[in-house]
């Protein structure tokens, strides 16, 4: 009830605004080591039950943050704390790019959802490696790369490979984004001759570290383009596979006058069932050969509990976590 409250306060104020000032809320209220304690006592993950090691890597809960909230890993410190079990943060590019002009996120009220063309707005990676390197956070982090807006898809390779050789020595995990909606031609790049380059360079850099590498895939691939993905990943080595991204359709929309807000990336339950649909063909193609993280309208724990069933092994959410308060 009280953060019902807090939030019909927080929806009167632009929705990237708000995103900016809560953040360093949260970042404040976790920056004394006993603060990040405390709440960690009252809100993380306790029961042993809850933790796993996946791809190597120890997790103490199933549930973390997914990419796109802490995009330059200002808050490293902060998402143990919450409750998370891990956080992914990015995306990252190669070169620092300020993503598209504003407004580019918006509220879907009546969807619990939210539209985003953000455009990979980041510091790059080198500026995340600093804070990679400077902060040695209580829980796993994932580092999600993207492709430089500026850069050819001829030179693609070179961008994520620049990347991974950054972040990836400082990652718990690396994740490479050829999903978003939001850059001009990335989705493109799911295209099995165009992304077996990128993860082959990827996974060469990470091979100097040992650092597992997955891929994120959007929730609006065709069924054989899926099997295509998930076959790739399989045959090249990759850890696992992130499902899903953000989603470009507009069906079944509740919220009036979606159309009048320009193009973008759909979070939340309207992404919830071609998620979990992904997720279950996903599992049903790789079985265990691959690590399968499932994002997309995970709200509640019979949600969680729906994936976990369906075969993922570890959760992400975002959109819920602002409408829910955690």
């Amino acid at each position: 009830m009280v953060y019902g409250l807090v939030r019909r306060l927080f929806f009167l104020v632009p929705p990237e605004r708000i995103h900016t000032l809560v953040f360093a809320v949260l970042r404040g209220a976790t920056v004394l080591g006993l603060a990040r304690r405390l709440l960690h006592r009252l809100l993380g993950p306790t029961d042993p039950v809850l933790a796993s090691t996946v791809f190597g890597v120890r997790f103490p809960g199933p549930l973390g943050l997914a990419a796109g909230f802490d995009k330059d890993g200002k808050g490293l410190l902060t998402w143990g704390a919450l409750g998370f079990g891990y956080a992914e943060v990015g995306t990252v590019t190669a070169n620092a790019q300020p993503g598209n002009p504003p407004p580019r996120m918006f509220r879907l009220p009546a969807d619990r959802a939210l539209l985003n063309r953000m455009g990979f707005n980041n510091l790059g990676a080198g500026a995340l490696a600093i804070q990679l390197a400077r902060h040695r956070p209580d829980i796993p982090i994932g580092v999600n790369i993207g492709k430089t807006k500026s850069t050819p898809a001829a030179d693609a390779v070179d961008d994520y490979r620049a990347s991974a050789r950054l972040v990836g020595p400082l990652a718990s995990y690396l994740v490479v984004n050829v999903s978003s909606p939001n850059t001009p031609g990335l989705r493109d790049l799911q295209a099995v001759e165009s992304l077996r380059p990128i993860l082959t360079a990827v996974l060469a850099e990470a091979s100097v570290t040992g650092t597992p590498v997955l891929v994120k895939i959007a929730p609006d691939l065709s069924d054989a383009d899926l099997d295509d993905v998930a076959d790739l990943a399989v045959e090249l080595g990759l850890a696992g596979i992130v499902a899903t991204n953000t989603t470009v359709s507009r069906d079944g929309l509740k919220t009036p006058g979606v159309d009048a807000l320009g193009p973008g990336g759909i979070s939340g339950p309207p992404v919830a069932h071609r998620s979990a649909e992904v997720l279950r063909r996903l599992h049903g193609r790789v079985g265990d050969r691959l690590v399968l993280i499932s994002v997309g309208g995970i709200e509640t724990a019979d949600d969680a509990w729906e994936r976990i069933t369906a075969g993922a092994s570890l959760l992400q959410g975002y959109t819920g976590f602002i409408y829910g308060g955690g």
